[in-house]
């Protein structure tokens, strides 16, 4: 008989009591300690080939992005100073296959139409999003990827404890491998996100992919170190002696900790108590990385895996220490600390404006992290910005046509503007002490950023802005940016719309300070339509346009018709962006896909999914 065959072992085991013993076999022992079995080599080949592999995405991506710019900007400076009649050469797609490109692949949902709005079970129970087909195909690459990298091992030893010891080696390189991108696309300071140009949402959502993945790959070095083992020793002395030793306790802890912050980040516990989870997320990332560390570290030698996580610690803690620095830089000055006048507003929305005590520069189509001292102040969520004004020493506001000099500048103070709907946790209790008062209340507050701003539209000719609720936010900051580039004659822009869908008349409440400042903007009636559909009105004869560039209608709008009369009216190159609910913004991007033909017709969907 073959004394390298392991199987005599196992069944002289089962045929004795649980009581007998049974000498360690030979052919078992070392497949479950040190490196014994493990193709060091072919790990190292994965981890170059998976390393390198992102890093020509991400040069691929830098290239189509820096095109993009050079050209976005050669259409701008030709276009900026010439009548709208005259971009047309702008208006026609110059390469042909880029519209079916934008509709079955770029804009294309991963099915049919559903993309960004939720599936839920009930009003509280919420699975989470679809990602897009372009999305999912870059996720399915990277995963089959993965899962090549674990199989590629020599499937011709007869010894299976062998081929357990070279899957556990390569698993476990995999799942530190791993970690790298996994903590760069976590945060929010990430520099790939201005340099690619790529959302954080997107960042987000392949930050959650790769932590599956992540999880997975830790699961199977465990497992594939445990079939060995307990086939040695029976699971009585294997599992006593991971709390015999350093190396074993702190990968199986590590383990352990990566499987419970998978379970805590399914997407119904996630959603329902998202505050708590992201504590706890934070809090169980940190005891991963500890405990990689340690089971690195703690290995005879210490394993080449070591030098990884030891650069995976610092990019984390990088990211906190950059939060810090951004909240310390805005909001404290020698001229004092920040606060925010928080203001309740018709159908539970809180005007916020943060009063910065230093001149901050900030983008349209930007956004910042707040949190108020008094109300939940360890938490931090994302709003997008609606207003900014910058305010001289003197407490005056400046011109708009008069910009603050450097010299002002070191002695400037800046209002930003949120609008804030209450849902759950935090709004809702900043709308309940709102509410204490109708002139509104003083908070002391922190904000975060700004963040992104990354989408410039001054290169269009056309602009069609789609707003659902407070999602008007996002889409009032770039309605004066344009404006005043179109007087100045910095922007291609000759055509802007702005579609509005609100639930009550009373909507209108939240941004009017604001739109009276758009409206007062000279010029702005030769470009500026604004359209408002108020879908439960009280009385439908109680809607009244104001005018013939501001029209107000009841019920929803057909998002298809609008876009097609765009279209029809299009002048140079034309961008349609939306924010909003998700329904809203499927309608939109399918509408977008709709009209894709020989026109140049692009799509920006600003989205926060968590």
């Amino acid at each position: 008989m073959d004394k390298s065959d392991p199987t005599p072992s196992l069944e002289l085991r089962g045929a004795l009591g649980p009581r007998d013993e049974v000498q360690p076999s030979s052919t078992i022992a070392p497949y479950y300690t040190a490196l014994n079995g493990v193709n060091q080599n072919m790990n190292m080949l994965s981890k170059d080939v998976l390393w390198w592999s992102l890093g020509i995405v991400a040069l691929v991506v830098l290239g189509i992005r820096f095109l993009e710019i050079l050209w976005a900007k050669l259409r701008q400076v030709s276009a900026m100073s010439v009548p709208r009649e005259k971009q047309g050469y702008w208006k026609v797609s110059q390469w042909g296959w880029m519209p079916s490109l934008k509709k079955h692949l770029i804009y294309a949902p991963l099915f049919r139409k559903r993309h960004n709005r939720e599936f839920r079970l009930s009003s509280a129970v919420n699975v989470g999003t679809l990602p897009s087909r372009l999305h999912s195909i870059l996720l399915f690459f990277y995963l089959a990827s993965n899962i090549g990298y674990m199989l590629a091992l020599n499937w011709a030893l007869e010894n299976k404890f062998a081929l357990c010891a070279e899957l556990r080696g390569r698993s476990g390189t995999l799942a530190i491998v791993n970690m790298v991108p996994l903590i760069i696309m976590a945060g929010r300071n990430n520099p790939l996100i201005p340099l690619l140009k790529i959302s954080f949402d997107t960042y987000n959502l392949l930050h959650r992919w790769m932590g599956r993945i992540v999880v997975f790959e830790a699961v199977v070095h465990t497992v594939s170190w445990a079939i060995p083992a307990v086939a040695d020793q029976g699971w009585g002395k294997a599992f006593a002696s991971i709390f015999k030793s350093a190396f074993l306790g702190s990968g199986f802890s590590g383990t352990a900790a990566v499987m419970l912050l998978m379970l805590l980040s399914l997407s119904p516990i996630r959603h329902a108590f998202y505050e708590t989870f992201l504590n706890v997320h934070i809090f169980l990332a940190a005891v991963v990385f500890a405990c990689t560390w340690i089971h690195c570290d703690a290995a005879t030698g210490g394993l080449p895996q070591l030098p990884w996580i030891m650069a995976v610690v610092p990019l984390w803690i990088a990211d906190r220490a950059a939060r810090v620095l951004r909240i310390v830089y805005a909001n404290w000055s020698d001229r004092g600390t920040t606060d925010a006048l928080c203001e309740a507003m018709p159908g539970d929305v809180t005007r916020v404006t943060v009063l910065l005590p230093r001149y901050v520069d900030i983008k349209p189509g930007t956004h910042a992290y707040l949190r108020f001292w008094g109300i939940l102040p360890w938490e931090s969520h994302p709003f997008s910005i609606a207003w900014v004004e910058h305010y001289a020493s003197n407490a005056l506001p400046k011109s708009e046509k008069e910009p603050l000099n450097d010299i002002c500048r070191k002695t400037a103070s800046t209002a930003v503007s949120f609008i804030i709907g209450a849902q759950t946790g935090m709004t809702r209790r900043l709308y309940g002490r709102a509410c204490q008062s109708s002139s509104g209340v003083r908070l002391r507050a922190a904000m975060e950023g700004p963040y992104a701003g990354h989408h410039n539209l001054d290169s269009y000719g056309h602009v069609v802005l789609f707003a659902g609720s407070t999602g008007i936010t996002h889409q009032i900051s770039y309605l004066r940016t344009l404006l005043e580039g179109y007087n100045e004659g910095t922007v291609a822009t000759r055509r802007l719309t702005l579609v509005w869908i609100i639930r009550t008349y009373e909507s209108l409440e939240w941004v009017r300070p604001f739109m009276d400042t758009i409206l007062r903007i000279p010029n702005r009636k030769d470009i500026l339509r604004i359209q408002v559909f108020v879908t439960r009105p009280l009385n439908p004869r109680d809607i009244v346009s104001a005018s013939s560039t501001v029209k107000m209608f009841p019920g929803r709008p057909n998002i298809l018709l609008l876009l097609m009369k765009e279209v029809q009216d299009q002048i140079g190159a034309m961008v349609v962006s939306v924010c909003g609910p998700g329904g809203l913004a499927d309608d939109v991007r399918g509408a977008v896909r709709t009209v894709q033909g020989d026109n140049v017709i692009d799509f920006i969907e600003e989205s926060f999914t968590w």
